[in-house]
């Protein structure tokens, strides 16, 4: 399946100065920008800009930035599921994956994460997949935000719902061992049935077990 990716961007106005929501970022240009020291949710920021780099020269990856000038501020990824997780088993070409989404405390409270999802669906390309996210609790920055995990839940299906993404259900184990885990897709437009119904099988993986 081919990937195209079409360049978006926005100016975002904040407190603290206006930022620049743009992508997909490629490679090269992602390794031109500093990385913000306080981008440490998923692993030290020197590491996580390198990943960020990786995952923009796949095919399938994508990219969007938020920047003050040079530095990165804020980002989203998208690519294909992890081979370990159930979304990878139906081999869908179709299917990619929110993977992460974070942004640095300077900047929440100022709509950066809805407007990282705004811009990854400017690119009418999107409407050729289903798009989804795992929400897991045990990723949330409870301790930092001060929120319990249903007001932070609250706050994460909003900013999805931005991206035009809505809670499905599912019987995945994971999800379904806390009810504040969830997924949330987005089918594009252009998305088969055949697809479709393959993403409610892959939802539905556990429905005969017994």
């Amino acid at each position: 399946m081919e990937h195209s990716k079409i360049y978006n961007a926005k100016k975002l106005k904040t407190p603290h100065g206006d930022l620049i929501i743009e992508g997909p970022i490629s490679p090269e240009t992602l390794s031109g920008y500093e990385f913000h020291h306080d981008l440490v949710a998923f692993r030290p920021p020197a590491q996580q800009h390198q990943a960020l780099i990786e995952i923009a020269a796949l095919p399938e990856g994508r990219i969007i930035i938020a920047r003050d000038r040079h530095t990165i501020v804020g980002y989203v990824t998208y690519l294909y599921p992890d081979p370990l997780e159930r979304w990878s088993e139906g081999k869908m070409e179709d299917l990619i994956e929110l993977g992460a989404i974070e942004v640095i405390p300077k900047y929440r409270g100022c709509s950066v994460g809805k407007n990282l999802l705004i811009v990854s669906m400017m690119d009418d390309a999107m409407e050729d997949f289903i798009t989804i996210t795992t929400e897991y609790y045990w990723h949330w920055d409870l301790k930092g935000t001060g929120l319990n995990v249903w007001e932070y839940r609250k706050i994460m299906e909003k900013m999805m719902n931005a991206g035009g993404l809505e809670y499905f259900a599912t019987d995945d184990p994971e999800i379904s061992s806390h009810p504040a885990n969830c997924l949330m897709a987005k089918i594009g437009k252009r998305v088969p049935n055949e697809s479709i119904e393959k993403f409610d099988r892959l939802r539905f993986m556990n429905r005969f077990m017994y």
